[in-house]
Parts: structure tokens; sequence; C-alpha cells
């Protein structure tokens, strides 16, 4: 029999003897009074108890209940996968989804790591392969958990959490204007190129110019730009002579040739083809089509394997090629940090962007959008973009605070920003820059344009490393050690530290040297020290734009 919307229900009570903590069962008892109560209010305080209480009920893949403390300790771009899945060990299904993501909160997927996994867990999003920087571990991983969710969310509070990834698709898609987001690609004109490093350097370092004077496209400092790149057309022609087909071969709407060149990524060979290939090649090969698709390496060359070596390894019979485009993986925006300040450059924007170039498994192996926009682009030719808002990377509001700017090698645009936002905006905050690079002759990135902020006093300070200078290599982190009791003043009075470059390597070992100059300047111990980093976090004084 239904309740009648005015009668109110006896909630049930969970009993002392069930398997559950006290505060487990504080909520599960503050839950159901919610669920079972005529008042919105009781309802509304039950379900604010989700980040009140060191637990969320959350079934897991064992049927167990999972914990969610709030805290999100593998949430390190540092991380390998294997240690960011150990732990999220025992808590809800989409916190571990969210320890599969890469970490970096960059954007390319449209959502940031924590929201693309409520996506997934509450089937808002079927998409498994948008995150570009944990590229195949991370699908792997996500398949893997969606298959352990039996293809559905395992929330006993599913509503709530569906209602949450929902506000948050709301938020990110409100504004539906051309340029704010990688649903909605604005149009941007490429102007020139200029080389930044020396003839003599290992490197090919490019500053970008865009024109956006088109009004659909706009950016503060800290933003990055996203691009849909298209890949080289050598290696278009490449896979085409892979598979015997025409280029004019009809896909949709497009030749075949143009959906390899824009809508599909010649990159790392995904599961999917491995699998393709599997049901067209026989013998041995089959079953090493099939120990591929499963991500074993029975050869040891699975890190070599991009799409053309993967046909190239398995000749013979060619996929079809409608089947090799429905295998492979859709080609995804490409963001990099913007260099230029929109006071200081109206109705342009520009990017500091590394050409990757580099050998593997015999061939020439080139970054598609570094390629798209330092080699293809010609002055004139429209792309496809939108600018990315920051997630926490902006200048103080007090332009009095003083800056500590940490940015090796192409980790110097969004400080090269910086530095023109300020004087434009007549800031008088002192600005402390540390770069690095290679070899100070060859590759010091916007030599002049740095050593004139520095003779005018816009720049107070201007430390740098260079790693192949000398029989000792020096990197940034070296010269924040070199110059920590100068740091540590600028700390103290209030500076706000920024680091942009490499989550791997580098952003780890600048933190461990701030670590170590707080504990030796700032008279604490380890935990201290971590303590003093992370209250900088949470004052919005250390930000950082990793990748």
């Amino acid at each position: 029999m239904n309740a009648s919307p005015h009668q109110s229900l006896t909630a049930p009570i969970i009993p002392e003897s069930a398997p559950f903590t006290a505060e487990q069962r504080a909520w599960l008892n503050g839950f159901f009074a919610g669920l079972f109560s005529n008042e919105a209010a009781p309802r509304a305080a039950a379900l604010s108890n989700i980040s009140e209480l060191s637990v969320n009920p959350l079934i897991g893949g064992d049927g167990a209940l999972a914990l969610d403390d709030g805290e999100a300790p593998w949430h390190d771009q540092t991380l390998p996968l294997g240690e960011r899945m150990k732990l999220a060990e025992g808590h809800a299904l989409r916190r571990r989804m969210m320890a599969a993501m890469a970490q970096q909160d960059c954007g390319q997927c449209g959502y940031n790591c924590e929201d693309y996994a409520d996506a997934i867990a509450t089937q808002a999003e079927e998409r498994l392969n948008l995150c570009a920087p944990g590229g195949k571990d991370t699908a792997r991983m996500l398949k893997k958990l969606v298959e352990d969710m039996g293809g559905g969310a395992t929330d006993p509070d599913e509503a709530r959490v569906k209602a949450e990834a929902k506000a948050v698709a709301q938020v990110r898609d409100a504004d539906a204007r051309s340029g704010r987001s990688r649903n909605n690609p604005a149009e941007a004109v490429f102007l020139a190129r200029k080389k930044l490093n020396r003839e003599g350097s290992e490197k090919a370092v490019y500053h970008i110019e865009f024109d956006i004077s088109n009004g659909e496209l706009d950016y503060e400092v800290g933003d990055s730009f996203g691009i849909f790149p298209r890949n080289d057309a050598r290696l278009v022609k490449s896979v085409l002579a892979a598979i015997d087909a025409p280029e004019d071969f009809p896909i949709g709407d497009k030749t075949l040739r143009q959906t390899l060149s824009e809508d599909v990524s010649l990159g790392a060979a995904p599961d999917m083809l491995f699998e393709l290939i599997s049901y067209i090649t026989g013998g041995a090969r089959r079953a090493t089509a099939k120990a591929l698709a499963k991500g074993q390496d029975p050869d040891g060359d699975a890190a070599t394997l991009d799409v053309l070596a993967a046909l190239e390894k398995f000749p013979g019979r060619p996929p079809d090629p409608e089947a090799l485009v429905e295998a492979l993986e859709p080609l995804q925006p490409r963001l990099y940090s913007i260099s230029s300040s929109p006071k200081a450059n109206p109705g342009r924007l520009s990017l500091t962007v590394d050409h990757v170039r580099y050998s593997l498994g015999g061939r020439e192996r080139l970054g598609v959008a570094s390629t798209f926009v330092s080699a293809a682009l010609r002055p004139g030719d429209r792309v496809k973009a939108y600018v990315q808002r920051a997630h926490e990377f902006a200048l103080p509001a007090d332009g009095d605070a003083p800056i500590i700017m940490v940015g090796p090698g192409t980790g110097v645009a969004p400080f090269r920003a910086f530095l023109q936002e300020r004087i434009a905006a007549k800031a008088k905050g002192p600005a402390w820059l540390f770069f690095g690079h290679q070899r100070r002759e060859f590759d010091f990135l916007y030599e002049d344009e740095l050593s004139g902020h520095l003779a005018a006093g816009e720049l107070a300070k201007l430390s740098l490393a260079w790693s192949r200078d000398g029989e000792r290599k020096t990197y940034v982190q070296d010269k924040m050690r070199e110059e920590a009791v100068l740091l540590w003043s600028w700390l103290s009075k209030g500076a706000h530290l920024y680091v942009c470059g490499d989550a791997k390597r580098m952003a780890a070992d600048v933190e461990a040297a701030l670590a170590a100059i707080c504990m030796e300047h700032g008279q604490r111990d380890e935990a201290g020290a971590k303590a003093f980093l992370k209250e900088l976090r949470a004052k919005g004084r250390y930000q950082t734009d990793v990748y």
C-alpha cells in the first residue's frame, strides 16, 4: 500500500549487530531518516552528511561497503597508475575510477579527474578513452572497473551522485558560446611562428601566434588553449599504403584520407585494433594479436606500436577501411599553456611549443599537435580551438604580492604571460623567475625579453639552470636550494609560488626541494614541512600547472 504524501513512514534502523562501524551506522541511520521523512530539511541534512561524516556508502565490486573519507591521496600526477590504484583500494568504485585518471585536472577530456570518474560511474559518459595524458593504461583500467560494476553504477545513493554529475555537466556546458569548451570550438587564425632555440640546439621550440580578434575567443593569463590538430600528411599516406586502400574511399560524408587526417588517432595502437587484427590473421600471429589486445607484451615491442607499426607488424590481409576507422580512438584536442596577456596583446594569443620528434622502432615519430602548429600550419590557416579556463592557476588579486615562478623549458610559457599582465596592470609586487633548459648558448627561450624585464626592474630576480653546461647537471630545483635563504624569506613575506612543466619528475623534485628548504630554514620536521606546503596550497599561494 502506498503512503499518502502527507504521511511519514518509520525509517529502518541499522542494528548494532550489523557489520558496520559506528560512523557507518550513523550515516545510514541519518540517510534513511531523511529518506523516509516528509520533511525536506531532515532529508537535506541527511544527504549533507556525505561531506560531513567520514564514510559514504558506495558498494564496491565485492558487495562490501566502500569508504569515502573525502580525501584523495592518489590525486598526485607523479604517482604511477599501480600506486594510485593501491591507494584507492577499499574506496567507492567512482573514487577508484578517479584514481585511474592521470590526476592532472588538465581539462582535455572536458572534465576534471573527479567529475570524469563520476560521469562514467553514473553512465552519463560512455567514452572511456578521453584521458589523453593517461593514455591506454587509463582506458584499460576504466574498462576493467566498468566491467566490475556490471555496466551500471553501484551506489545506493545513485540519484544523488547522478544529480551531482548532471550539475557538473550543466555548469560545464552552461556557456554554449563558441570557443568556451572542446564541445563548442571556435576558429583562430594562424599568424606566424618563430624558432626560439639557436642553431646547434638539440630542441626545436617555437613561439606561435594566433589572431583571435573575431571575438569568439577570449582568455585570461593562466588559461590554456585547446587545439584540434590534424595528423601528419606523411603518416596518413603511410597508413593508406599499409592497408592498400584508396584515399578517396568514402567514410560517411568524408574520404578515408580526411578521416585519417582529422578524426582518428594514429598514435599508440588501441586494444580494439589488435582485436580486429586477430580476426583477420591466423596461427601464431593471431595469438600475438590477442595477447596485445589484452595489454600483454609477447614480443617486447608493445611500447613501439603506433597504428602504422601495428599494421606493419601483421602483414598480409589488411583490415577493411571502415573496420579500421571503427577500431581507432578519436583524435583528441591538445592543450597548451597560453604565453601572452590579453592586456598586452589584444586580439592575439601566443603559445610556446616544443616540437616533439624522436626515433622509435626504426622510424621518426612526431608529436601530433606540436607538428601541426610547428610545421604544418601556414599563415592565414584557420584552426578549431577553444580556451580551457585555468584550474586555480592565476595571479594573486593583490598586485603588491610577491610571486615566485618555476618554469623550465616550455614551462616558462604562462610566466611570460604573468609578467606581461603585471606590467600592463602596473602591479608593484616583485617577481622572481626560475628558468632552466639544456644549454644557455642555444636554449635560453625569450632571452631578450626576460633580460629586458630584469634590466627594467619588472623582474626582480632571474635564476637560471643549465643541465648540459659543465660537468654537473643543474636543474631549477638545484638553483632553489642554492638560493634557499632568500626563497624562504620571500615565502615568509607572503609570496605566491607557481610551478609549470613536467609532472613526473620536475614538479616532484621542486616540491622535494621546497620541503627541504622549509625544514632547514623554517625549523620544521618533515611532517611540519608537508603541512606548511599543504597550507600554502589551501590558501592559493602554491599553484601548479603540470603535465
